[in-house]
């Protein structure tokens, strides 16, 4: 049993409550949470865990492959069928060795020749929905946000040009472009199912005729000799989409929404661009996207004085952790000055996120170019929330944009 007092029945209930994270103040509970102990027992779906909610504690766990596995799962709201379909096989969901090399194939086609055409992209891709957006004066800034991660990723997989119109579509319905999307689960499922569909029709013809690409590096890559299946293709695909578009989407708008509320520091960012780099570091400590991460103890271990056994599961909270006063100074404080910043938005360890580099350049390339060329923005509407226990985002932001 644990030795920490354990979280109460009405904290529980709150932490996995999709309503807090839509509606709520999700960092006072978590605060309140972690004055009591940065460990705490909860329940979801019937299902008892652990929710950890210090950062020191998240940054140990999260490098310990001996006590842990990902293997069974990321999320506590998870398909369990889905999970055991993909485990071994998708990188999130794949311990070492085997993890080390996937990631290997997949770090390996980010070559100098690659980069320079991503940011080529992200650059283009910026300067288009910017003019589109200045020229309409209010728009949804979702729908900005959601357009750069969604080329980017269209690139780096080598999605040819003609088909990116195709694929841009398909993938916001699949990962949901804003609430009408999400409320739609066959409409999400139908285009999971045309996006598989296509994955397919491009494994084949990188097969034929390689490229400098994702999906070509993918179909030619060998982990221990062996090269990797279709499926395993095709699932790492569909998490590279995934976890491409999450962060940088949310990040953007929730990094849009922080400087319209502080004035002071979008004026002090447009004087002084050199801070761009200590800004973007703070819009992912600050908007936190990815709520929760699982891992699945393997062996007997204790956290914070709390003992575990095998099969004990462990949700550890990085936007709790990203809000850690123990480690960042005054932490519900927007700040893009902030050094050191530690922040888990990528998490740690050997699961540290693979597209960090390219998510981070993204947002300076956004924030750069909105600092350039927007003098003002003003918010229309309020924002609306996502209702999730794992995205911290928004499905609406109205803005008005004035150009500089």
């Amino acid at each position: 049993m644990p030795r920490g007092r354990p979280v109460t029945a009405l904290s529980s209930l709150e932490l996995c409550d999709p309503d807090l994270y839509a509606q709520g103040r999700p960092e006072e509970l978590w605060q309140r949470m972690r004055r009591v102990a940065p460990v705490h027992e909860g329940e979801y779906d019937g299902r008892r865990f652990h929710a950890v909610l210090s950062h020191p504690e998240i940054s140990r766990v999260v490098k310990d492959t001996r006590h842990f596995t990902s293997e069974q799962g990321m999320r506590l709201d998870q398909n369990p069928a889905a999970t055991a379909a993909a485990s071994g096989k998708m990188l999130i969901i794949t311990d070492p060795p085997r993890h080390s090399g996937i990631r290997r194939i997949v770090s390996g086609a980010f070559t100098p020749r690659m980069v320079s055409r991503l940011e080529q992209s992200m650059r283009e891709t910026v300067t288009t929905v910017l003019d589109e957006a200045l020229e309409a004066g209010e728009c949804d800034f979702t729908r900005v946000a959601a357009r750069l991660p969604l080329t980017v990723i269209c690139d780096m997989l080598g999605v040819p040009p003609g088909d990116r119109d195709f694929m841009l579509e398909r993938t916001m319905v699949a990962f949901g472009e804003g609430a009408e999307t999400a409320a739609d689960p066959l409409a999400s499922a139908e285009a999971h199912a045309d996006i598989l569909s296509y994955y397919e029709e491009l494994l084949a013809r990188r097969r034929r005729e390689p490229q400098e690409d994702m999906v070509t590096a993918l179909a030619h890559g060998t982990v221990d000799g062996v090269p990797l299946t279709d499926e395993e293709i095709f699932l790492n695909c569909d998490g590279l989409v995934s976890g491409g578009n999450e962060t940088t989407r949310h990040a953007s708008v929730g990094g849009l929404l922080a400087l319209m509320r502080h004035p002071a520091q979008w004026a002090s960012l447009r004087e002084d661009p050199e801070l761009l780099p200590t800004a973007v570091q703070e819009i992912l400590r600050f908007t936190s996207p990815a709520l929760h991460v699982l891992r699945t103890a393997t062996a007997p271990v204790e956290i914070a004085g709390h003992a575990l056994t095998p099969g004990d599961q462990v949700a550890l909270w990085l936007a709790a952790g990203n809000r850690d006063d123990t480690v960042f100074e005054d932490p519900d404080r927007f700040d893009v000055t902030r050094r050191p910043n530690p922040h888990l938005a990528f998490t740690a360890g050997p699961h540290y996120c693979l597209g960090a580099a390219l998510a981070t350049r993204e947002l300076t390339v956004l924030f750069g170019e909105l600092l350039r060329r927007v003098r003002d923005a003003e918010p229309t509407g309020p924002p609306q929330r996502t209702r999730s226990i794992l995205i911290w985002g928004y499905d609406a932001l109205p803005v008005r944009l004035v150009a500089a």
